[in-house]
């Protein structure tokens, strides 16, 4: 189940984004692990987050410092989020299953 869950997961993500010269970062993981990453960006660039969930429930993705993005949903019904920011200094990335989900999220990071 888990790699059918990744194979959604990640041909969502390849519909919407590009594997190309522009990418940061890229990552498959279980919601209950969750993303946490504190990607080497330039400030004052702007980036491009895609997450994908595939599974049941809800995660919630976050931003450190808070400024940076809005706090998001994602929905493991294979919904693509998208969030556009400008970075800071250091941005920390986290996405985090709530209690009922399951499933696997794949990401990508680009530069915009």
């Amino acid at each position: 189940m888990e790699k059918k869950l990744t194979e959604q997961a990640q041909s969502s993500l390849d519909s919407v984004t590009k594997q190309d010269e522009s990418m940061v970062e890229s990552g498959m993981e279980r919601v209950s692990d969750g993303i946490h990453t504190q990607p080497d960006l330039s400030a004052g660039h702007t980036y491009m987050l895609t997450v994908v969930c595939a599974g049941m429930g809800t995660a919630e993705i976050t931003f450190t410092p808070r400024k940076t993005a809005a706090r998001k949903t994602v929905s493991c019904d294979r919904s693509v989020v998208f969030e556009r920011f400008t970075a800071g200094k250091q941005v920390r990335i986290d996405a985090q299953g709530k209690p009922e989900a399951s499933g696997m999220m794949a990401w990508r990071l680009n530069s915009v």
